[in-house]
């Protein structure tokens, strides 16, 4: 199972490049003493941050004062095993303001 992903967030006007990585335990001793000793458990635990730096990694969702953030956060939590790197992660679509999903900007480029 992949442990980090790297996505493209998206929502109004927006394109925000993220990183996420899974705290969740990991059976191996070491890790999982430093997980630990950092507060995470048993349950899946997602690490989240932009890319580019510049702001706080939060593990809890609702910790971001932003919707971008928390919506997009939290859509990773509940989706983690079927999400892939690259992936789009659209706030609006997930909130149902849109119809389609949006495709990433990189295929903007060809």
């Amino acid at each position: 199972m992949k442990r980090v992903k790297f996505l493209e967030v998206r929502d109004i006007a927006t394109f925000i490049p993220m990183i996420a990585i899974d705290c969740s335990l990991t059976g191996n001793l070491s890790e999982d003493y430093l997980l630990e000793r950092a507060g995470y458990g048993e349950h899946r635990c997602i690490l989240f941050t932009r890319l580019d730096g510049g702001r706080n990694a939060e593990y809890d969702p609702y910790e971001w004062r932003n919707r971008t953030y928390a919506v997009a956060h939290q859509h990773i939590i509940d989706n983690w095993d079927e999400l892939t790197s690259g992936d789009v992660i659209d706030v609006e679509f997930i909130l149902r303001e849109t119809k389609e999903k949006k495709r990433s900007e990189r295929y903007l480029e060809e």
